[in-house]
């Protein structure tokens, strides 16, 4: 495989066949966490770490009735915030984490969530995924989240040959047009928690095996 971060002709071609089939079976997808602005959204991205999004939904709403702005949450009791979040798992960490945020948002930004890659990733417990995802969720500002998935699913496509994801993300953004950043992410991640999925994919039914560079295709399960 040729360097990505300066790809061919036919690279970007395969790249975009390949996004153009997900996108045509997942037109409208997009992040599946709960929020009603992006303080919220990145605190539900927080917690979403180890977790589902359906766990993470169930405790949002008591959290931000609790604690409805940064500035609530930094000033929280540890004990009450543990209590909120325990089923998403990690509790003690997780908030630790989402109270130390609330704390760099208020201290920094006056309570206001930046719109910029930069400053979000030096609030803590904030990486690049998690910024991406409210940059381009919130404010449809071009970004390309790498979670687990996404680098399951670039690798086994042939989209990048790394395995570390500020180069995985690098390698997609090399591959398609800014317009469609915010929309690989998304779309990525949802074709691999249906079909790509990491210990068993549905290769059988998936509609890209023939661009597929995985070894270990899953053969279609007797009836």
């Amino acid at each position: 495989m040729s360097e990505i971060q300066h790809p061919s002709t036919a690279q970007k071609r395969n790249a975009s066949v390949i996004l153009n089939r997900i996108a045509k079976r997942y037109p409208d997808v997009g992040t599946a966490l709960d929020y009603s602005d992006a303080w919220q959204l990145l605190v539900a991205t927080v917690l979403s770490a180890q977790t589902t999004d359906a766990n993470v939904n169930k405790v949002v709403p008591v959290l931000f009735e609790a604690y409805p702005t940064a500035e609530d949450l930094a000033g929280a009791n540890p004990e009450d915030v543990e209590r909120i979040i325990f089923s998403t798992g990690y509790y003690r960490q997780k908030t630790k984490s989402i109270i130390a945020l609330a704390g760099d948002v208020v201290e920094k930004y006056g309570g206001e969530v930046p719109a910029d890659l930069d400053k979000l990733v030096k609030l803590r417990g904030v990486g690049r995924k998690t910024a991406s995802v409210v940059l381009a969720e919130v404010w449809g500002i071009p970004a390309i989240a790498v979670d687990t998935h996404v680098k399951r699913v670039a690798h086994r496509l042939g989209l990048t040959a790394n395995t570390d994801p500020v180069k995985v993300e690098a390698d997609l953004k090399a591959l398609y047009p800014k317009k469609r950043w915010a929309d690989v992410s998304m779309q990525i991640i949802q074709f691999g928690r249906d079909i790509c999925d990491a210990k068993k994919p549905r290769c059988w039914e998936c509609p890209l095996r023939d661009r597929c560079e995985y070894e270990n295709k899953t053969p279609r399960p007797l009836s």
